[in-house]
């Protein structure tokens, strides 16, 4: 299922509601007291001033130019909308200043500069330089973004790319190496044909020159045809790319060829063009949103071909952000005066590495049912792979330092992975994985709270984002009433009445196998049948029965009832005998996963030791190796009454049962988080020199009001309650969910079927 079409309201709200625009400036620093305001500006600014005055390099140790990227344009090649001006396209350059942010941990200024000279571009952005730790040009048209650059990189100490040319090469270039090694070929045998001769062309051709590609085996063609030597129009940025061949059409190139490129407009190329290549082919149709030949097409010509475009939807999608952050992360850690031809070389070389490694299964997840590996249909690496950012800002950072060309070079790599764990927090991405996740798959889910306002906007956009196909129990007209009343759109979703004459066969077969499963529990046919007009009952036994995949509950019901009758229905997890809810909580210093957060008030012992049990086998699925604490007021035995005495007693069965599980407690949470303060204090401790991130609290109570606590003070995405423990996807929400609370509690109900539906079909 592919998300339903952005319109033009939606993007227009999307930019525009809250504060306008996709970004902001942070402080990180105390802003809190007079002191605090006379340390960050006068007088206590002068003393890095002074520092920097006599040392320029210092900048980077007292302001935020080692961190800082300039994503600059004049708005003359913008995405597929062309020559908009400058300001038209400030909103793509927040757009590519987010990425960076997302991905990396960059931070960017978007500068917009009203100026088509070159000379006069070039001046613009040397003189505002010295604010940057680099610079990443865009969408500037060709020729002029060739002279802008290049002036550039001689100018200036700094890295600076220009990301339309070399991304798409550096992106390219890896997965055709993959390519190559599948059907057998090397880069200097092979015939490339090149269909575009703009920025990115002549990029992609330059590198896989350096690769190892013969010239006199590549012909480029443009908008008037073939570029040889017997053209008189060419320019400067063509004619090294000239080949002497007495051919005049793309289609007179295609004969022979072992790889084609595309970078022009859409359906240029033919099935016919397709079968004159020779075997093995590998075709990279790069045009966007539609690609020189469809995807369907093309395989339904060739079946030996290696297929790639830069669209989501397919196999192989060649997509810049699988390099820009990371380049320039690589660059900024060591201080790099440039990016050079060796630094994008040892990008090429660690995205087309890490295709071969083995794939988490989070990401496996993510993007289908099979486990994704090394082939036709995976020559490089999805984009939400979090092992993008440990792969190649290290590689692009040793490249640097090789080349003598890093100002501050790295010498402890273990310590530096680190530094780009705290800089980026390894759950920056967890969110967006989740969704990219449903979205490839998505499953029926239940929602039986559409009278809740917030529960049928979610179930509305859960549609709208692709990730579920909502069924929503109630009353057809009361649902529609609340819809239209708030300007809702329920096309295309389902709505199920209960009471309806038409649900009563469905009725009785529910009722009778709840009865048959329950006779024992003193559940008659009757009771069962009555429990059938009630949401929760009924949309339990959808998912129970197939007829759903996952279900979202809770907001009005009382979590007894809706427990209740989850218990009835879904029953336990084999082995458990109780429940419990996570959140999750991404902040600044990483993601934690916290438990139990909802359903269990007072737990005793034996509830305390299933929900550990229960969040250590959650943590593992996120693909986090779980380092659990047992929270309490006191530390390991110094009260040793109360609940102290309860959770010590939890982890030293813990420890005997599971003698692998990272735990440890009882313990106070700032000696669970400070590992230094811990590790010398408590030295024996099972957590010692590990970062823990799963927080087990001692009640409800404790949990309920650390989670809160957190979300209400901003600190990053907060997201659950998921449920932990019942035998189907069923998530129970909290009254006081907003709309994308219950979304992204749906992404996850979503994200349990796929995984339940992985486990049956094993």
């Amino acid at each position: 299922m592919i998300m339903s079409k952005i319109t033009k309201k939606e993007a227009l709200a999307y930019h525009n509601e809250g504060r306008p625009g996709k970004i902001e400036v942070v402080p990180t620093k105390p802003t809190s007291s007079q002191r605090d305001l006379s340390l960050a500006y006068s007088p206590g600014v002068a003393e890095p001033c002074k520092v920097i005055e006599k040392d320029q390099e210092a900048a980077y140790e007292y302001t935020n130019k080692g961190n800082l990227v300039a994503v600059i344009s004049n708005g003359t090649a913008v995405l597929g909308l062309g020559d908009i001006g400058a300001l038209s396209g400030k909103p793509v350059m927040e757009g590519k200043a987010l990425l960076f942010k997302i991905f990396a941990g960059i931070d960017v200024f978007d500068i917009e500069v009203d100026e088509k000279d070159p000379s006069r571009f070039v001046e613009t952005v040397k003189a505002i330089a010295p604010t940057f730790g680099g610079i990443n040009l865009e969408d500037i048209k060709a020729p002029e973004c060739f002279e802008i650059e290049e002036r550039l990189k001689a100018e200036l100490d700094i890295p600076v790319m220009h990301d339309d040319q070399h991304g798409t090469a550096i992106i390219s270039s890896a997965g055709l190496l993959n390519a190559l090694e599948i059907v057998g070929k090397k880069i200097e045998d092979i015939k490339i044909v090149v269909n575009g001769a703009g920025a990115a062309a002549n990029s992609c051709t330059s590198l896989y020159m350096r690769l190892g590609a013969k010239k006199e085996n590549i012909v480029m063609v443009d908008s008037k045809g073939v570029i040889t030597t017997k053209r008189n129009d060419l320019n400067d940025r063509k004619r090294p790319f000239a080949t002497e061949r007495d051919i005049t059409t793309l289609a007179d190139a295609m004969k022979g060829a072992d790889m084609f490129l595309g970078l022009s407009v859409a359906d240029v190329v033919t099935p016919e063009m397709l079968e004159s290549m020779n075997e093995r082919p590998i075709v990279f149709a790069l045009a966007n949103p539609n690609p020189e030949i469809s995807y369907e097409k093309a395989m339904a010509t060739r079946k030996d071909m290696i297929f790639a475009t830069g669209r989501s939807d397919y196999a192989n999608q060649i997509n810049n952000v699988l390099g820009f952050p990371y380049i320039f992360r690589g660059a900024l850690d060591v201080r790099a005066s440039s990016i050079n031809e060796d630094m994008k070389v040892a990008a090429v070389y660690a995205l087309a590495e890490l295709t071969h490694e083995a794939v988490p299964d989070i990401v496996n997840v993510a993007y289908g049912m099979k486990r994704i590996t090394f082939g036709k249909d995976y020559i490089i690496p999805k984009p939400l792979d979090p092992r993008l950012l440990y792969k190649v800002a290290p590689a692009v950072a040793k490249a640097a330092i090789a080349s003598g060309i890093a100002h501050k070079p790295i010498t402890d790599w273990d310590g530096y992975e680190l530094q780009l764990e705290r800089i980026m927090g390894k759950g920056s991405n967890m969110l967006r994985r989740f969704y990219e996740t449903a979205r490839q798959n998505p499953k029926r889910v239940v929602f039986s709270e559409c009278n809740h306002l917030n529960i049928l906007r979610a179930a509305s956009m859960a549609y709208a984002e692709g990730i579920c196909v909502p069924v929503l129990l109630g009353n057809d007209e009361k649902i529609r009433d609340l819809a239209k009343a708030n300007d809702i759109d329920l096309s295309g979703i389902e709505i199920v009445t209960l009471r309806q004459d038409v649900e009563k066969e469905r009725r009785k077969r529910y009722a009778q196998l709840l009865a048959q499963e329950k006779g024992r529990d003193g559940m008659t046919y009757i009771d069962a049948y009555e429990r059938m007009f009630e949401r929760n009952y009924f949309g339990m036994m959808m998912v129970k029965t197939g007829d759903a995949d996952a279900m979202v509950t809770g907001v009005y019901t009382r979590y007894e009832d809706t427990i209740r009758a989850a218990q009835d229905v879904i029953g336990m997890q084999e082995g458990m005998n109780h429940i419990g809810a996570m959140h999750i909580v991404n902040t600044r210093k990483g993601t934690y996963f916290l438990a139990d957060t909802l359903f269990n008030r007072h737990p005793d012992s034996n509830t305390l030791y299933d929900i550990a049990r229960l969040t250590y086998e959650r943590v593992k699925f996120f693909n986090y190796e779980p380092v659990m604490a047992m929270l309490s007021y006191s530390n390991f035995g110094s009260d040793k009454i109360g609940s102290p005495a309860s959770i010590h007693w939890v982890v030293d069965r813990l420890h005997r049962d599971f003698p692998d599980m990272i735990v440890d407690g009882e313990i106070q949470v700032n000696f669970a988080l400070d590992k230094e303060l811990r590790d010398r204090q408590y030295p024996f401790t099972k957590l010692k020199g590990r970062e823990v991130n799963s927080l087990i609290f001692p009640n409800l109570s404790s949990a309920n009001i650390a989670y809160k606590l957190l979300q209400e003070v901003g600190v990053g995405d907060v997201i659950g309650p998921i449920q932990m423990g019942l035998n189907k996807p069923v998530h129970i929400v909290d009254i006081e969910s907003s709309t994308r609370d219950i979304v992204n509690v749906t992404c996850i109900a979503v994200l349990d079927a796929i995984v339940e539906e992985l486990i049956k079909n094993k």
